[in-house]
């Protein structure tokens, strides 16, 4: 607490922050304002004006000139000896700072406060109040309450840092704002579990305690402290003063969940058009506000913290969003970016759905997806390749994702993908090469099931009717016909819209699947030691079952070259009966004349043998008494095969 004491020159009274000074050598009951002037309650006539913008003041030129040495520079440097107006437009803080600092050259007590003493302390400097002219001047006595009292007081430290905004560049000079932003940071990073003051979050009835009254024992001893407590009052801040502060916070060991969430609740409080959902248009800003909140989010970009999850990437959106809108600078808006595709898996559709401010070509932004992907992709590679990103049960996560396990980032954005693909496929305007590029950009396991991607497809063929037999194959061979369900392949069996090389492809691919889990169903009985599920990738067929099953294929794969290579021979065997018929054919017009009866005899056995052979098939066998007629057909079989 402030304790009074007497000084020569003056009395300093710190129980109640009033500073008087006893050397003025004018008496006087104190000033009374006339309309925009002022006037020193006195007998003897003023014979200095000082004027301050509109504002005037009458004063005597003996109190000023014993403790301002800038007045005494003013009027003792002029080549005017009658000098009696002096003009102090520049003067910080204004009027108001000025009244104070005449008011205590003529002795009257001035009463400091959080709300005056910014002010009051750059105007004692640009008059240069110093020790030399007085001991106990008031830029000594205004340094005193800064450092005893403001920053000693959480909530007057917010205060005298939200005033020094009008004070620019002298507070900043003067060290005011470090100083502030100091005793903030410091009092934000301390344990709530030991605050005893009443915070501002909340606002309160009275002042806030100063930061060192621990004595009262208050009904807030017990309270519990919440860690935001200290957000809505660094919330108030010019976004430059907001910046020191967290900055101080970050260097001093906050945690950076903390300190993220304290630039959300910044954003939002200041950046209105950021939970403005929808198009541009639903939104405007006037110049200035615009240029204003281009600076605020070109400032927040810069201070958040690099650590992963430190914001919401729905949060990043919208500020990317907003940032696109706003044409921040290109630098901020890439590392705005890479910080989203740190973490893409958390995003939603709506965060996604920005539109393009940028060109008319589309109406959502396909390529800022497309390159947030890619960031992502980046990022994805970094860690894995890292020996110390996952631990051995997240790799077994990760590799056996495809048995049931929990999904990991690759699978998430694959849906998120898709599901924007279904969005956006309806613009008429969407290339197919945008369209394809971004289905095609994720790898093929991060997909178990294409039923999503089937929809997308679906979707653009639906808004696109008019695409070439070649652009629909093209657009089909993004998704994997083996990884549709059973009720996208039902569907997909039925689209008019799809080629029908495709639809052939998904039948065969059912049928695949069905043989396949016939197969498998026979493992299982057979009581297979290590069964697994046969899973519809072609790639990984081999790899991903027993060892008895691998057998049984390449078995199977035998058997169908032993059926193709018999289905050649019987075609080879009706080629050459074929032949022999039109051999017959020909013989049988040779002999038109009856009176040849030997040659039609001999015709007609040959004839009669033939049917034979064609009746009796591969066995060549004969019914018939003869023996030899029993051992010809068999002769001309082991001719042909």
């Amino acid at each position: 607490m402030w304790d009074s004491e007497s000084e020569a020159g003056g009395i300093r009274d710190y129980s109640n922050g009033v500073l008087s000074s006893s050397k003025t050598g004018v008496k006087t009951d104190g000033f009374e304002q006339r309309g925009q002037s002022w006037y020193v309650a006195t007998d003897i006539p003023s014979d200095l004006l000082v004027q301050i913008g509109e504002v005037s003041f009458h004063l005597h030129k003996y109190p000023l000139l014993s403790r301002s040495g800038k007045m005494n520079r003013i009027i003792y440097e002029s080549r005017d000896q009658e000098l009696n107006k002096i003009i102090l437009d520049e003067l910080p803080g204004g009027s108001e700072a000025f009244e104070l600092a005449a008011k205590f050259c003529y002795g009257i007590a001035v009463d400091l406060t959080a709300t005056n003493i910014s002010g009051l302390r750059c105007a004692a400097e640009y008059l240069e109040m110093t020790e030399d002219l007085e001991e106990g001047n008031l830029i000594f006595k205004t340094e005193a309450f800064l450092s005893y009292v403001v920053l000693s007081s959480w909530r007057d430290s917010i205060v005298v840092l939200k005033n020094c905004e009008k004070l620019s560049p002298w507070a900043e000079n003067l060290q005011i704002v470090r100083r502030c932003s100091e005793s903030i940071a410091w009092k934000a990073c301390a344990n709530p579990k030991g605050i005893r003051w009443q915070y501002t979050g909340k606002p309160p009835r009275v002042s806030s305690p100063k930061w060192n009254e621990m004595k009262d024992s208050s009904p807030s001893r017990n309270q519990q402290v919440p860690p935001d407590w200290w957000y809505e009052d660094v919330s108030i801040l010019r976004i430059d003063h907001f910046v020191r502060v967290i900055t101080a916070i970050k260097v001093k060991g906050m945690r950076y969940e903390l300190v993220g969430a304290s630039i959300m609740q910044y954003a939002t409080k200041w950046l209105p058009g950021l939970i403005k959902q929808g198009s541009a248009s639903g939104f405007s800003l006037g110049l200035v506000q615009a240029k204003d909140q281009r600076m605020i989010m070109e400032s927040l970009i810069s201070i958040i913290p690099p650590q992963k999850d430190s914001v919401s990437c729905s949060f990043l959106l919208r500020l990317l969003r907003l940032a696109n809108m706003l044409k921040v600078a290109p630098a901020l808006v890439t590392e705005l970016e890479k910080r989203v595709g740190m973490q893409f898996e958390q995003a939603t559709l709506a965060d996604l759905l920005i539109p393009s401010y940028n060109n008319n070509e589309t109406l959502y932004d396909v390529d800022l997806v497309q390159r947030l992907l890619e960031h992502f992709l980046i990022q994805e590679q970094v860690e894995s390749s890292s020996p110390n990103t996952h631990s051995f049960s997240d790799m077994k996560m990760y590799d056996g994702a495809h048995r049931g396990t929990n999904p990991n980032a690759k699978m998430r954005v694959a849906r998120l993908v898709d599901s924007y693909l279904t969005e956006v496929s309806r613009d008429r305007n969407l290339s197919l090469t945008k369209f394809q590029v971004l289905a095609e950009a994720l790898p093929d396991f991060a997909r178990t099931c294409d039923d999503g991607l089937y929809r997308a497809v679906d979707s653009y063929l639906k808004a696109h009717p008019t695409l070439t037999e070649h652009e629909r194959k093209r657009l089909c061979r993004v998704m994997d016909c083996q990884k549709l369900s059973i009720d996208a392949c039902m569907h997909a069996a039925q689209n008019e819209r799809l080629p029908l090389r495709v639809v052939v492809q998904v039948l065969f691919s059912e049928q695949v699947k069905i043989s396949n889990a016939i197969a498998n169903n026979t493992l299982k009985e057979a009581g297979e030691p290590q069964y697994q599920p046969l899973i519809s990738n072609r790639k990984s067929l081999l790899d991903a079952t027993p060892q008895s099953f691998q057998e049984g294929w390449t078995a199977a794969k035998k058997d169908i070259n032993t059926l193709k290579f018999e289905l050649e021979t019987v075609k080879a065997k009706y080629l050459e009966l074929q032949n022999d018929m039109e051999t017959l054919q020909r013989q049988i017009d040779k002999a038109t004349k009856p009176k040849s009866s030997s040659a039609w005899s001999s015709g007609w056995k040959k004839l009669s043998k033939l049917a034979k052979i064609a009746e009796n098939g591969e066995d060549g066998t004969d019914q018939g008494p003869n023996p030899e007629q029993r051992k010809a057909p068999r002769r001309w079989r082991n001719s042909i095969s």
